[in-house]
């Protein structure tokens, strides 16, 4: 286990998480074209979400915790995303892991990691591979018995899209059990047999360290081992849960790209000579063109706002017992619904605002030297990250025929 890390500030309310958030977002956001054109891997951004205490915000109160409600948790998302996207997205799979240990986890690995992630170790991230048929179940990476008597496992296989792996503590490893049921290892980022590659080309989202994790009979005590089949075993909202931070990061990076266009506008942008007007800012048409982008901003805010408070509002449903079965189904496919909403249109939001920036700020704004082309390219690579048809096609099923989507963590 890593040892030389200074122990993290223990953030203590949803309001001081958003102060700290909006800390780290100054300091890293005048840097984030250099990184880009660096293709830098950001150990001192992420050293600043760490050591700030912003890993430890969704820890539950009863553990030290801020147990920070999930439009804080947005929020916080969003703003380090206007800065930087790749810096607001690498802590994405690091509450999604703690989500899984929240809901799948027995006391003594929830109270664990909880001391793990509050003294500041962050969770990486070790899910997809690549070069296999699509699917949820269907990945090369086993866990099988160490064989030794010691009641430990191995876990073995090749992940790509390691968004946090790098830099990180502990290493979320996805695989398939000996009964083929999905199980997540807690692999420590250093142990024998792990190796994390920063070999991330994309042309966008070029700082999230999202590049191969190998493992090669890496040693897991039972311990670190969550049954993460479980969790659909019933009514759950664990993969909104990470889409929403998802729709947190293109709706940071719609924000980004507007005030950039809006800023370009009004320092260097030449008015049509048409106009009459002195200033591009004047402009009838490029001031109606700019409001009518805002108005789809604005929406996007409050459809994740409103995605965000309907997932609250649905764990504290599921987590009672006592609510009967046909309850929990409903609310949680209200709130995963919900969610697919805010996070096609976010991304749609996205894509356009950054495309659009060029036609307000004209021909000079495509100078290398602006670096605004990096708002479309991380929009782009990131609202790829699943399907939006899928979730059109979810939205259209329950508006025609009442039926929510299915129980598995895509929507």
């Amino acid at each position: 286990m890593t040892t030389h890390l200074t122990d993290a500030h223990v953030i203590a309310s949803d309001e001081e998480a958003l102060r700290v958030a909006a800390d780290v977002a100054d300091k890293i956001g005048a840097t984030a074209a250099q990184r880009d054109r660096d293709r830098s891997i950001p150990t001192d951004e992420v050293e600043l979400i760490r050591a700030g205490g912003l890993l430890g915000i969704t820890i539950p109160r009863v553990h030290g915790g801020a147990g920070v409600s999930t439009r804080t948790l947005a929020e916080v998302t969003r703003l380090l995303a206007q800065a930087d996207p790749s810096i607001g997205q690498i802590p994405q799979n690091h509450y999604v892991a703690l989500d899984i240990v929240r809901l799948v986890g027995d006391e003594a690995q929830r109270a664990f990691f909880a001391a793990e992630v509050l003294r500041g170790r962050w969770l990486g991230n070790a899910t997809s591979e690549r070069g296999r048929k699509l699917g949820l179940t269907n990945i090369g990476t086993r866990l099988t018995p160490a064989g030794d008597g010691s009641g430990d496992h191995l876990v073995t296989g090749t992940k790509y899209y390691s968004t946090g792996a790098y830099t990180s503590q502990w290493i979320p490893v996805m695989a398939l059990n000996p009964d083929d049921r999905l199980v997540v290892a807690m692999v420590e980022r250093h142990a024998p047999g792990v190796e994390v590659v920063h070999d991330w080309t994309a042309f966008g989202q070029r700082s999230t360290i999202s590049g191969t994790t190998t493992l090669s009979d890496v040693r897991v005590p039972r311990e670190r081992v969550l049954p993460r089949w479980r969790i659909f075993e019933r009514p759950q909202v664990h993969g909104a849960y990470g889409q929403i931070l998802h729709a947190a990061v293109d709706l940071g990076i719609a924000d980004a790209a507007l005030a950039d266009a809006t800023g370009y506008v009004t320092e260097r942008t030449r008015p049509w000579w048409e106009s009459g007007v002195e200033n591009a800012a004047d402009e009838p048409y490029l001031i109606g063109h700019v409001g009518r982008l805002d108005v789809r901003r604005r929406a996007a805010h409050a459809l994740v706002r409103q995605a965000a408070e309907t997932l609250d509002a649905a764990n504290s449903v599921l987590g009672d017992p006592g609510v009967p079965l046909a309850e929990r189904e409903r609310v949680a496919g209200e709130a995963s619904l919900a969610v697919a909403a805010a996070k096609v249109f976010a991304a749609e939001v996205s894509v356009k605002l950054s495309n659009e920036l060029f036609e307000l700020a004209g021909t000079s704004s495509t100078d290398e030297k602006y670096a605004l082309d990096r708002h479309w390219r991380n929009a782009r690579t990131h609202t790829l990250h699943d399907p939006k048809r899928w979730k059109y096609h979810h939205l259209g099923v329950h508006a025609l025929h009442g039926r929510f989507p299915p129980n598995h963590g895509g929507i």
